[in-house]
This record gives C-alpha cells, sequence and structure tokens, in this order.
C-alpha cells in the first residue's frame, strides 16, 4: 500500500513539473511573436520617420536655395516706433 503512495507522489509531481515546462514554453513562444510583431512595425515606423527627415531636409535645402537667388526684402532702418 505505501507503495501505491509513493508512485502516485511521484506521479503527481512528474505531471506538475511538465505543466510547469509546458507553461514556460508557451509563455517563451508567445513573447517570441510579440517581438517578432513589434520588430516589424517598429521598423515600419523607422523607415517612416526617415522618409519624413529626408523630406523635410529636401525642403529646407530647397528653401535655402531660394532665399540664396531671391534674397528676402529688407525692411530700412526705422527708429522706435511711435504709439499714440
Amino acid at each position: 500500500m505505501r507503495m501505491y503512495v509513493i508512485v502516485a507522489v511521484v506521479v503527481i509531481a512528474v505531471v506538475a513539473g511538465l505543466l510547469f515546462l509546458l507553461d514556460r514554453a508557451l509563455k517563451a513562444v508567445q513573447s517570441g511573436r510579440r517581438r517578432r510583431e513589434l520588430n516589424t512595425r517598429m521598423a515600419a515606423a523607422a523607415a517612416w520617420a526617415e522618409e519624413q527627415d529626408r523630406q523635410r531636409n529636401q525642403a529646407k535645402q530647397t528653401s535655402s536655395a531660394l532665399t540664396s537667388v531671391l534674397p528676402a526684402i529688407q525692411q530700412p532702418e526705422k527708429g522706435p516706433r511711435r504709439v499714440a
């Protein structure tokens, strides 16, 4: 009778250990999937940000090129404003 109790306890311990390992494995798979999805979204966001930066720099260069060809209109020097 004592042997059956020991076998039952060992079986329960082994089953609990296997369930624990299964849980850890499933969490690792889920974490890996989440990281891959996040990596994909981050890559897309980085590409979008680089494109925006490239457009901003191009606009800045175009603006500076236009200013060098057509300088801004300078106001003549005036004294302080007189307010009534």
